[in-house]
C-alpha cells in the first residue's frame, strides 16, 4: 500500500514500480476517482495508463449516484478476486484514510438514516453540529476536527438514529491490529506540499479542468462528488458567484488544509513505515528486486 497527501506524487510512484514489477496492478484508493466524467481534477491516471497497467476502481458510477463506504468494500471484494484469478499482487494507492481502513481492518460501518443526514446537512453551522455532538458522544467528538463537516454529520446521524454515541460502533478507528500487508507512506515537508498543490492547479486548469467541470454542471451531484475538492470552487465560479481567481485561491487553501488532515490521519497509524521522496527510489529498487 502506498499511502500519503493528496499531490504527494503516489500515482506516478505506483505507476513506476508496477512497470518493474511484472503481475502488479494498482488499486485506487480514491473516494472521488471512482465517479466517472471527473478525471482532470481528481487526478486520475490517464487512459493510455489505465491500457498499460490494469487499474481498479475507478470509473464505477456517474457523478450523480451516491456511492458510500459500503460500496467501496464490495467493489474492492469483486477486484480482490479478479486480482488473484490471474495471479496478480494488488498495489493500492490513494490518500482516502477511511476507505483504506474499511479494506485492511475490515470495518463494519454503522447503518444509514439518511432523513436525519438530510436535516443535519441543512445546518450549515459546522461548529454548532460538534457542539451539538460533544454532548451527545463526547468520545466520538474528541476523535475528529470540529472543522471536519462531513465526519461530524456521519457521527451525529449514527448517533441520532440509533440512541448510541457513534463511537461505540466496532472497534474505533485508534485500534490498529497488524495486517498481512505493508503500508508505505510518502513523507513531505509542509512547504514542498503546498508548492505541489499551487502547481498541480495551474497544470490541471491548463488541461481543461474548468471545461471538464462546466460539463457536470448538467448533472445534480451526489453529495459525495459535490464536496470534490476544485470541483465546488470551479461550479461557484461558473454559476457567477466568484471570479475564476478567487475559486481557484478558495480551492488551492481548501486543499492544503485537506492535505493537511491526511497527513495527520495516516500519522496517527503505527503500521505506516515513512520514506522521503528521495527514498523511493530506494523502495523500487527493492521491490523489483524480490
Amino acid at each position: 500500500m502506498l499511502v500519503g497527501p493528496t499531490a504527494s506524487g503516489k500515482s506516478a510512484y505506483a505507476l513506476e514500480i508496477a512497470r518493474r514489477v511484472p503481475g502488479l496492478e494498482l488499486v485506487s484508493v480514491d473516494s472521488m476517482q471512482v465517479y466517472r466524467r471527473m478525471d482532470i481534477g481528481t487526478a486520475k491516471p490517464s487512459a493510455q495508463e489505465q491500457e498499460e497497467i490494469p487499474h481498479h476502481l475507478i470509473d464505477l458510477v456517474e457523478p450523480d449516484v451516491p456511492f458510500s463506504l459500503v460500496d467501496y468494500q464490495t467493489a474492492y471484494a469483486a477486484a480482490q478476486l479478479e486480482i488473484r484469478k490471474r495471479d496478480s499482487v494488488p498495489l493500492l494507492v490513494g490518500g482516502t484514510g477511511l476507505y483504506l481502513r474499511a479494506i485492511i481492518d475490515e470495518l463494519t460501518p454503522p447503518p444509514r438514516f439518511n432523513d436525519i443526514a438530510v436535516e443535519l446537512e441543512s445546518d450549515g453551522d459546522t461548529e454548532s453540529l460538534h457542539k451539538r455532538l460533544q454532548e451527545l458522544d463526547p468520545v466520538g467528538a474528541a476523535r475528529m476536527e470540529a472543522s471536519n463537516r462531513r465526519r461530524i454529520v456521519r457521527a451525529l446521524e449514527v448517533t441520532l438514529g440509533t440512541g448510541k454515541p457513534f463511537s461505540s460502533f466496532g472497534p474505533g478507528l485508534d485500534n490498529y491490529p497488524k495486517v498481512p500487508y505493508r503500508i508505505i507512506g510518502i513523507d513531505i515537508s509542509r512547504e514542498d506540499l503546498d508548492r505541489r498543490i499551487r502547481n498541480r492547479y495551474l497544470q490541471q486548469m491548463e488541461d481543461g479542468f474548468l471545461d471538464e467541470v462546466r460539463t457536470l454542471s448538467d448533472y445534480e451531484l451526489s453529495h459525495t462528488a459535490a464536496q470534490a475538492l476544485g470541483y465546488k470552487e470551479l461550479l461557484c465560479h461558473l454559476r457567477g458567484e466568484t471570479s475564476l481567481d478567487e475559486a481557484l485561491e478558495v480551492a488551492v487553501q481548501r486543499t492544503k488544509r485537506f492535505a493537511r488532515r491526511q497527513q495527520r490521519w495516516f500519522r496517527r497509524d503505527p503500521r505506516v513505515e515513512w520514506m522521503r521522496r528521495d527514498e523511493i527510489g530506494g523502495l523500487i529498487n527493492e521491490i523489483s528486486s524480490q
